[in-house]
């Protein structure tokens, strides 16, 4: 992968393989992963010709070089105003394509590990936002069930919330994806990069389940589980379908509850039902788990921030104990047990 011109090796030609070889083929990456690294990268042609008059024609590895890379940095920062989190994001994607040059040719090593020696910039931590018990209750509550459409929204979100899944995985449930004539019932998510795991079902849940199939999928054949009937023919939901039922829906609780928030979307379900059972004191690695987060981490970023309940709680059980022990020490037994030389 050498110029012929400067017998160097050829950045287009291996940012080509990276992107529509290496991601889908070794990295197993999802399109929409491989998209928004093609989009990081493109950002970075933008800034060298914005920035430095190069055109990409002229862009060589040199133009990779640490120098450029801060400057790329406080171009994002200062001039598109980007936030931390996606100016992070954007240089993932250029390291990660590094690496995998520096991998395939030893002369460009060295452009990798100055990338990856460039620190990450400092994302202000704030506490997750999440519904409250009584906005939960309402936006799960808010659509009837007096209709057969009605009563498929009704449990989507149901299911939803249950699960914890990302709003392309409830899109991609199908009649065989559930599994509940075992012992401890359970559905099958596909997540990204075609990553599945096992997330169980509630009681409740699967009691809400097993109505819904009787009307929906009465044969059990096999198909969407979440459906729309077109042309005599079942299509499942679409991702914007569900955001749209969400919306929705929220609008509706929002009249009855004042709790519920302005902007009601998919992910904040997948949130609050994290943060629910984070409260609820089960481990990060378990949420992890549930979540389909590979690095604990991730989970730990975003939820380990005690929240004004909990902290409230520790305290007063902490300020409970402490009076009780003030109260031992007003004891003359005690007193006479610490304060004296018998």
């Amino acid at each position: 992968m050498k110029s012929k011109k400067t017998a160097s090796p050829d950045f287009w030609k291996m940012a080509r393989c990276y992107l529509h070889t290496y991601m889908p083929s070794v990295q197993s990456r999802s399109g929409k992963s491989i998209e928004a690294y093609r989009d990081s990268l493109n950002k970075y042609l933008l800034f060298l010709k914005e920035k430095y008059a190069i055109e990409n024609e002229a862009v060589t590895f040199e133009c990779f070089s640490r120098g450029c890379l801060t400057s790329f940095i406080a171009w994002m920062k200062e001039e598109k105003h980007y936030a931390p989190k996606t100016i992070n994001l954007r240089m993932t994607a250029v390291k990660s394509f590094l690496k995998y040059c520096g991998n395939e040719n030893w002369e460009l090593r060295d452009f990798s590990c100055a990338a990856n020696a460039i620190p990450a910039v400092k994302v202000p931590k704030k506490p997750i936002d999440f519904l409250s018990d009584n906005a939960l209750t309402a936006v799960l509550g808010a659509i009837p069930a007096d209709t057969p459409k009605q009563r498929r929204n009704r449990f989507l979100l149901i299911l939803m919330y249950d699960t914890g899944a990302r709003v392309a995985e409830m899109a991609g449930i199908t009649v065989s994806s559930l599994h509940t004539d075992n012992k401890q019932p359970y559905v099958t998510l596909v997540g990204k990069g075609d990553k599945t795991r096992n997330v169980p079902l509630m009681k409740k849940t699967v009691s809400h389940l097993r109505e819904y199939m009787k009307e929906f999928h009465p044969k059990m054949a096999e198909g969407p589980l979440f459906y729309s009937q077109r042309d005599f023919k079942r299509h499942p939901l679409s991702t914007d379908s569900i955001g749209l039922i969400l919306k929705n829906a929220a609008i509706s609780a929002r009249e009855q509850c004042i709790e519920v928030p302005g902007h009601v979307h998919c992910h904040l379900i997948r949130k609050t039902r994290a943060m629910n059972l984070y409260k609820q004191g089960v481990s990060l690695p378990i949420v992890a788990q549930l979540l389909g987060h590979e690095n604990v981490s991730t989970t730990t970023g975003f939820y380990a921030f005690a929240t004004y309940d909990m902290m409230f709680k520790a305290m007063e059980k902490a300020n409970c104990q402490s009076t009780s022990a003030l109260k031992a020490w007003k004891n003359p037994d005690v007193m006479k047990a610490l304060y004296s030389l018998d």
